[in-house]
């Protein structure tokens, strides 16, 4: 099977459904952004040496695939997917996820930098990426109604990935860089 159908050659690709787009088309920004989160999790994975963090964000990896395909679809054409969308409980699994890693940090006091480690970087340039992601899909509900889970989804995992790049300074050692603000002169 070759990898090059030479389709998108004019600057238009297809939704699942067959309708061709722009490659700028709003839907494609939106699931492209995803898919970018996606691959910056891959390599967060990669760097982070907890195997249960791993193992977290590649379930998570999986999920993303989800959210990339249902966000790819034509809304008429959901029905003829035949992946499970997000569910409360991946939500809710997240929330545990965060409490969890909450339970062992010291409480915070100010707003943190990000940075300190190459690994707490990669966690921080994720949860930014996953922002954008967000914006992305509240953008598209705008114009066609998402599923709101989706939204709380990725809501919820750049909550995740802040907390996760605290507890990764934790884990290597790293002080927090805290935000002073300066004072006027």
């Amino acid at each position: 099977m070759k990898i090059y159908t030479k389709t998108g050659d004019k600057g238009t690709t297809s939704l699942f459904g067959g309708t061709r787009v722009p490659k700028h088309h709003l839907k494609v920004e939106t699931y492209g952004t995803v898919d970018e989160l996606n691959a910056q999790l891959g390599l967060l994975k990669d760097v982070i040496e907890n195997e249960k963090h791993q193992d977290f964000l590649l379930d998570i990896q999986h999920q993303l695939f989800v959210i990339g395909s249902l966000l790819a679809t034509e809304s008429d054409k959901k029905d003829k997917l035949k992946i499970q969308s997000i569910q409360i409980q991946d939500i809710e699994r997240i929330e545990k996820k965060i409490d969890g890693l909450n339970e062992s940090l010291p409480a915070m006091t100010h707003f943190i930098l990000p940075g300190g480690h190459p690994t707490v970087s990669c966690c921080h340039i994720s949860r930014c990426v996953c922002r954008r992601a967000e914006r992305m899909v509240t953008h598209l509900n705008e114009v066609e109604a998402v599923d709101e889970l989706i939204i709380q989804f990725l809501n919820r995992l750049s909550d995740y990935l802040f907390v996760l790049s605290r507890k990764l300074a934790q884990e290597l050692q790293v002080e927090e860089i805290k935000w002073m603000p300066k004072k006027e002169v």
